[in-house]
């Protein structure tokens, strides 16, 4: 399974696919989509642009995006919530399912707990998906988030087959 993680941005969106084999997790590609400054809408056509360019080149079957959480400031609530919107369109357009995680599951998938921080963040994507270079921050997010799907996927079918052997022995 093909699996895009955004890091989603009205500036900058990070995005990362890996390739899911079992329990094994490969790198495939990633970068960094720039809007820059200026024109919200513009910024987020160009967002969306960028993903649909991503997903039309690597083909991913799902997109993994960190959920919405609480910030102090509320417009940058409102940005982020925008840029997850282009992000959701993007993997609708496309056929793509989309997956939703928090912020601390994503880092407690990936890390090991949910308070990392951004450096710890790389240093296990590097480490996760054995990666020679060290992945910008918006691109090492984006990975975590591919790389979180999956993890989860791998224990949820683990603990699919566990819970159905344990009802089988109960019958």
């Amino acid at each position: 399974m093909r699996v895009l993680g955004v890091d989603p941005g009205t500036v900058r969106t990070g995005w990362g696919v890996i390739e899911c084999e079992g329990r094994r997790l490969r790198y495939v590609d990633s970068g960094v989509i720039v809007a820059g400054r200026g024109e919200v809408g513009k910024r987020l056509a160009a967002v969306y642009s960028g993903l649909r360019d991503v997903i039309a080149r690597l083909d991913p079957s799902v997109l993994s995006l960190e959920r919405n959480f609480l910030a102090r400031n509320v417009q940058s609530a409102f940005r982020l919530g925008e840029a997850r919107g282009v992000a959701m369109a993007a993997a609708a357009a496309a056929d793509v399912t989309l997956c939703e995680y928090t912020p601390a599951t994503i880092k407690k998938s990936v890390v090991g707990h949910g308070r990392a921080d951004k450096a710890d963040v790389q240093s296990a994507v590097i480490r996760l998906l054995m990666l020679v270079a060290r992945p910008r921050e918006d691109e090492a997010d984006a990975l975590a988030a591919a790389a979180c799907h999956g993890v989860r996927r791998g224990f949820e079918s683990r603990l699919a087959v566990a819970l159905e052997a344990a009802a089988t022995r109960r019958r």
